[in-house]
């Protein structure tokens, strides 16, 4: 098999050379207009981010399988996929662990106002009259309420963790519906209602924007929110004015609209004291990359062996 990873430097250390690859190319990055030239030839190609869509994959006759490097599959048209008979295997859950973590670490910094407090340290506390310094009010999670966004391997592990910190939880029901599902809440009745709002849902025509200025108005004032999915779930505008004019008490973003963002991206240079921008790596623990890695081979394997599995065509 001639096998090409597209965007190898995505991965925070290189993947093994597959055992099926008799040929073997592994591309620090692949611009759009050198994807059809990098993939001439081959056989497999591995893709975390870079896009092939259907005028690339109709000048790749030869090219029967996309590894996608993630969970999430959006970066491949899957209908051009289809019809050109590639199949399309993806990572499932691999990052499950390592984003839920993340998410708690960020809920418990926005709500205990850990950056606002850390600022003070250096900036107030040496000044004060007492042995601490009382600031931002900080708020417990026992008690609160989070509201999730997506029920599947993330938000329901999210889930558990916050159960166990005995913090309500609440599913929202999809934005629009008619009826609500057992197990659910109407979706504004999630954002009137939590303390916290999380994101784990796809990327899709009707979620893009999902949260924008109404939605954040209808927020409980001085909830926070994380968004460690797809930026575009997300109106960035409508963020910086909630959080300007109070009615989002923080927020907690590993993705933006556009990845990387320009260097003078309003986000990057908001001074809000309980604002926390990371570059898209809740995923990354050093176990979940281990599991990426070892998934990414076994669906190699399997398809070389007529057995694909993890398919999403």
């Amino acid at each position: 098999m001639n096998i090409v990873f597209l965007d190898g430097a995505s991965l925070p250390s290189t993947l093994a050379r597959p055992l099926e690859a008799t040929e073997w190319s592994e591309r620090e990055k692949t611009p759009l207009d050198q994807l059809v030239k990098a993939l001439a030839g081959a056989d497999v190609a591995i893709t975390n981010k870079v896009r092939i869509d259907r005028v690339a994959l109709e000048q790749l006759p030869q090219l029967k399988l996309i590894c996608v490097a993630a969970t999430g599959y959006d970066c491949v048209d899957i209908a051009a996929c289809r019809d050109q008979g590639v199949t399309v295997c993806n990572v499932p859950a691999y990052s499950a662990v390592s984003v839920a973590e993340h998410v708690m670490c960020s809920l418990f910094a926005l709500r205990r106002q850990l950056l606002a407090y850390r600022a003070a340290s250096a900036s107030e506390w040496p000044a004060s009259s007492h042995f601490c310094v009382h600031g931002e009010p900080i708020q417990d999670l026992q008690g609160s309420t989070l509201g999730i966004i997506g029920r599947g391997d993330i938000g329901s592990r999210v889930a558990r963790l916050a159960r166990a910190l005995e913090i309500n939880v609440l599913f929202a029901e999809h934005r629009g519906a008619h009826k609500v599902r057992e197990g659910y809440t109407a979706f504004d009745e999630v954002l009137a209602r939590s303390d916290a709002l999380t994101l784990h849902c796809p990327l899709t025509p009707q979620t893009r924007y999902l949260i924008g200025s109404a939605q954040i108005a209808r927020m409980k004032p001085g909830a926070v929110l994380i968004n460690t999915a797809r930026g575009p779930l997300v109106d960035e505008n409508a963020v910086l004015a909630g959080l300007a004019n109070g009615q989002l008490g923080g927020a907690a973003l590993d993705v933006l609209y556009a990845e990387p963002p320009s260097s003078d991206h309003l986000l990057l240079h908001c001074t809000h004291p309980n604002l926390i921008i990371t570059p898209h790596v809740a995923w990354a623990s050093q176990s979940s990359v281990a599991r990426l890695k070892s998934v990414l081979a076994a669906n190699i394997t399997a398809f070389a062996k007529g057995e694909p599995v993890n398919v999403v065509t």
